[in-house]
């Protein structure tokens, strides 16, 4: 049987903490690495790059074996890894073009040819107009889509982004994890996305790693981990509703061949995605403008923050969250009958192709 792509089993000790993560992944895997704050996360992307040594187990990645404590160890530079961080962590000195040649000129591509790939690049991710400012003249949004055509431009054999858009306002951060998730699904190799960001791991990842106090306490598909989370962190982490499906302009066909209207024209293969507060409610059929509606079975209730968490059995399981009040008037227990319903202005989509109007 042949070796995964990535096969790595990271160990790392620490007075008073061990990380002690395993993750197997083949191209075109992208991995959401989630957890709470201090379970370990950074360690194990770092500990792949190479930057933390490992103190047991080992690193395996496209045929090479790059750590074995007391074997072998790889150098940082020779391991064909991208990195982006949330602080970009661009040089300086060199302009947007000279950042993102820099990859490729390390490998000893021609200037010209490495300058190329870098125009290329920056244009895939908008910001050919920026090649020639250096990073002070950037705004975080235009440095963090440099970094990650840096990052690209290297053809990495493993991508490490480290919540590449926490420090990104929400607009921006939106915006940019749109041509993210495009150009990941296209990557060949193997990416790894640490984020506290339900929308990353739902919409942009394929599989999910959730690591808590230095261990592996989850692993699966987006669907699989959001329907059924392992830790309290992972279920106020996934609140979100996500709909698979195949997008022709506003239109989302779903697998139980029902469709999800909204405002967002795209074609082909397709995640609608809304926030459990976007949720209406009501006990009778209702009569407004939303055209996504839903009647269902309430299967739980529980509070949630200031608000009541309502799972239902209709559309694939959805989420809604209403207020306490509103949670006494409908008489929602488990085994009530309601109707959802969900506006398309409410509805975010991700993937697919753009809609072109003839």
């Amino acid at each position: 049987m042949s070796r995964p792509y990535l096969d790595a089993h990271v160990v790392v000790r620490r007075p008073g903490h061990t990380v002690d993560v395993r993750l197997t992944a083949e191209p075109g895997d992208v991995v959401a690495v989630i957890g709470p704050n201090g379970a370990g996360k950074s360690t194990f992307v770092r500990a792949l790059a190479g930057v933390v040594p490992l103190d047991d187990g080992h690193v395996l990645c496209a045929g090479e074996t790059w750590d074995r404590p007391g074997e072998r160890r790889t150098e940082v530079r020779r391991r064909g890894v991208g990195m982006v961080f949330q602080s970009e962590l661009l040089f300086p000195h060199l302009s947007a073009l000279g950042n993102v040649a820099f990859g490729p000129r390390s490998r000893g591509v021609p200037r010209r040819t490495a300058e190329a790939t870098a125009r290329d690049w920056l244009a895939r991710l908008g910001v050919d107009d920026l090649a020639g400012r250096r990073p002070a003249q950037l705004s975080g949004g235009q440095a963090q889509r440099v970094a990650i055509a840096r990052a690209l431009a290297a053809e990495p054999r493993l991508l490490l982004l480290d919540e590449p858009l926490s420090a990104l306002d929400v607009g921006v951060a939106m915006a940019l994890r749109l041509e993210l998730s495009r150009h990941l699904a296209d990557y060949a190799g193997v990416a790894l996305l640490v984020t506290h960001d339900a929308l990353d791991a739902m919409t942009v990842a394929n599989r999910v790693l959730v690591i808590d106090d230095g261990r592996v306490a989850q692993e699966g598909t987006p669907a699989e981990v959001a329907q059924r989370p392992a830790t309290d962190h992972v279920a106020r982490l996934v609140g979100l509703n996500v709909l698979r499906g195949r997008s022709s302009g506003t239109t989302v066909r779903l697998a139980d061949d029902s469709t999800v209207v909204t405002s967002t024209p795209a074609e082909g293969e397709v995640s609608a995605c809304f926030s459990p507060a976007a949720v209406t409610l009501t006990v009778g059929e209702p009569h407004g403008s939303a055209r996504n509606r839903w009647k269902g079975t309430v299967t739980s209730v529980a509070p949630h923050g200031a608000a009541v968490r309502v799972h239902l059995d209709a559309g694939a399981g959805l989420i809604a969250d209403v207020t306490p009040a509103s949670a006494t008037q409908l008489a929602l227990v488990p085994g009530a009958a309601v109707w959802a319903t969900v506006k398309a202005t409410e509805i975010s989509v991700y993937g697919g192709e753009p809609a072109h109007n003839p």
